[in-house]
């Protein structure tokens, strides 16, 4: 690709995480109205998490997750839904995500499909840990959603946080699911309570919004 495939520069960032902090807060709305909108690891989209996207994560470990059979319509079907967006996969990220991560890129190629397959560059993914090692932030592998906030913060004047809670009961004392559409627990790679700290700091600070809770104004997902 001979050109960026991004703007060097945005005045508005959603990163959208998939924490079940997000049901029935009713924000996709707001979401939607940033410029760029960051998600992960190819979340439904729903009224409270916003139908719009331009990044979306794919982890090789979601490949052999959801795609073991290496059915090329069922990857092409989930995929569709975020229209013509930049799949970002971190291929490199361990030598066992590469078949999977070029099967990925080659399926959407071959269906000329909507949307574009990005790698992430290994160097981008080793000083990503770095920088945030420097600052504390240790674990046997980051998480996606840190490695995305850290793109849109090289990006975007303003980035905005959602979905990004790690405890099971939220600011007030109710019972939160891990996901907003599921609860399915997280891997032990990550460190997410010492990332939240990380980003209540950002947000102490001003240099990121993090949005907690319902939306003012907002529409909200049916309840079942």
């Amino acid at each position: 690709m001979a050109e960026p495939p991004l703007p060097t520069h945005l005045s508005s960032c959603a990163v959208v995480g998939n924490g079940g902090i997000l049901k029935n807060s009713g924000c996709g709305q707001e979401i939607d109205r940033a410029q760029l909108i960051i998600r992960c690891t190819l979340p439904p989209l729903t009224t409270d998490s916003g139908k719009r996207t331009h990044i979306v994560t794919l982890n090789p470990s979601i490949i052999d997750k959801r795609f073991k059979d290496r059915k090329a319509a069922k990857l092409l079907e989930s995929l569709s839904v975020y229209n013509r967006s930049f799949i970002y996969m971190p291929a490199f990220s361990s030598s066992i995500g590469i078949k999977p991560s070029f099967w990925a890129a080659q399926t959407v190629a071959d269906a000329s499909a909507n949307q574009t397959v990005l790698f992430a560059h290994p160097e981008f993914l080793r000083r990503v840990t770095a920088f945030w090692a420097a600052r504390g932030i240790r674990a046997g592998r980051l998480s996606t959603g840190l490695f995305m906030l850290t793109l849109a913060l090289s990006l975007c004047d303003q980035v905005d946080v959602y979905g990004f809670w790690p405890f099971p009961r939220g600011p007030d004392n109710e019972t939160v699911s891990h996901h907003y559409y599921d609860d399915v627990l997280p891997n032990r790679y990550h460190k997410m309570p010492l990332e939240f700290r990380l980003l209540t700091q950002l947000h102490d600070s001003g240099v990121i919004r993090l949005q907690l809770g319902k939306c003012v104004g907002a529409e909200h997902e049916p309840r079942n």
